[in-house]
């Protein structure tokens, strides 16, 4: 049997994609590209915005005369558009769909399988893996997350769920409705979930959450982010550590110092600020104000040195004048911010943002702020990145793109280099800048590699 998962959306999507793959391998399915020659159709769905909720649903009705063709075609649902409550009205609305799956939980689905006669198989040789050029035979330490088939020793980079839901409730946040208050996953768990993708080649993790520094908060007197970084920092094999994404009001001394003592760490700090207006800020409810996260910034910047700092901006949110617009490109412009996520406002459905304030900023004003901020920050970049010229700098190689090996550098810069004479995949490269652009840097082996 063969299973076939269209994802939208975030990080934890995929991460969450990657769990429901797991669980169909371990059923003896393999994965295929193509929707239509799938026995099992799960589409994973994000709701953030209104454009990717359109994708899924249009998506989802393309696909239904596959069902009507043949009916043992299993479909699912699953993620955000499902959410943690009983989604009658998507049961009414599509109800060639066999199972509705929430976020993170793929159990509807494998029992459903399973009452179908589709067993886990014991005993599979091909959770073995040859490994290297050695063609060492080794087996993986948790047999409770295996990578699907054809990622299995191929990939490089992985995203590992700690915390789901939030508590936080930003007025234009959907995430505390559709995937529900925080639940941190323990220490141990992770740690076995890290070293079973390192023995299946992984290099590099990132550990994800809404609020990714709110990590134990949900447990009295829990551990925390930084207790868990240590943790995860000596699992032998594990080249590089990341996290996403923070919120300012949680950026403590203790993690940053936690980040610039532990080299496995990656020097890159994603941070929203979201908007550049104290009122806006307030009107979202974010608990911080302008100046709050110019001083985060300053004591980033000054605790982790070359530090990248990535953040999030939300443009027309309701209300926002042109005066406070130009807040938030200021903002940006004074700070010089390695990456800016720009999103134009979209209400959605049971949040406060959608309930209390009218979606007044006009299509095309959202528009024109989107790409002003867009074409500042291609500039902020640029400049960034010119000053890696002629530097060395050190890659983690993800994969070969047409004749060049792409990798990413400690502080997440996006990095292309030429080399016929080895492989480089999965590996360190020392990497000399020869060319800089606002989106990624192109250079050539260092002398002695």
């Amino acid at each position: 049997m063969k299973y076939h998962i269209t994802t939208y959306g975030c990080q934890m999507n995929t991460a969450d994609s990657q769990k429901l793959a797991s669980e169909m391998e371990k059923l003896g399915l393999r994965a295929t590209p193509i929707a239509e020659d799938a026995d099992v159709i799960v589409l994973n769905t994000c709701v953030v915005r209104q454009g990717p909720e359109d994708k899924a649903v249009s998506r989802l009705l393309s696909l239904k005369p596959l069902k009507q063709k043949n009916p043992d075609v299993v479909f699912g649902v699953m993620g955000c558009m499902v959410g943690v409550r009983e989604p009658k009205v998507l049961r009414e609305k599509f109800p060639f769909v066999d199972t509705f799956l929430p976020p993170s939980d793929p159990t509807a689905l494998v029992e459903l399988l399973q009452a179908r006669g589709v067993q886990a198989e014991t005993g599979r040789d091909d959770y073995w893996l040859e490994r290297d050029e050695t063609e060492t035979r080794y087996a993986l330490q948790d047999a409770d997350f295996i990578l699907p088939a054809h990622e299995r020793g191929q990939l490089v980079s992985a995203h590992v769920p700690i915390i789901f839901g939030c508590n936080h409730v930003c007025t234009f946040c959907i995430i505390p409705y559709r995937r529900g208050t925080e639940r941190s996953r323990s220490i141990g768990e992770i740690a076995a979930h890290v070293r079973s993708l390192v023995a299946q080649g992984v290099q590099e993790v990132t550990l994800l959450g809404q609020i990714v520094d709110r990590y134990g908060y949900d447990v009295r007197d829990g551990p925390r982010l930084p207790h868990l970084l240590r943790a995860i920092h000596d699992i032998d094999g594990l080249q590089r550590i990341r996290f996403l994404t923070s919120h300012p009001n949680y950026m403590n001394d203790e993690l940053l110092d936690t980040v610039a003592e532990l080299p496995k760490v990656m020097e890159h700090i994603e941070v929203p600020i979201q908007a550049g207006d104290d009122e806006v800020l307030k009107r979202m409810k974010r608990g911080y104000t302008v100046d709050d996260y110019r001083l985060l910034v300053e004591k980033i910047r000054a605790r982790i040195p070359n530090v990248s700092i990535a953040t999030d901006i939300i443009v027309g949110f309701p209300g926002e004048t042109e005066k406070q617009f130009e807040g938030t490109y200021n903002i940006l412009q004074e700070l010089k911010l390695d990456v800016a996520h720009v999103a134009m406002y979209s209400p959605r459905p049971n949040t406060a943002s959608a309930s209390r304030f009218p979606d007044d900023v006009p299509p095309e004003d959202k528009e024109r702020r989107r790409q002003a901020i867009d074409e500042l920050q291609g500039e902020v970049v640029g400049e960034i990145n010119h000053r890696y010229l002629n530097q060395t700098v050190e890659v983690l190689v993800e994969e070969k793109n047409k004749n060049r090996w792409k990798g990413r550098t400690r502080t997440n810069k996006l990095v292309f280099f030429e080399d016929h004479t080895r492989e480089w995949k999965g590996k360190l490269a020392n990497v000399k800048i020869n060319w800089t652009g606002p989106w990624s840097m192109i250079g050539e082996l260092a002398g002695g590699e």
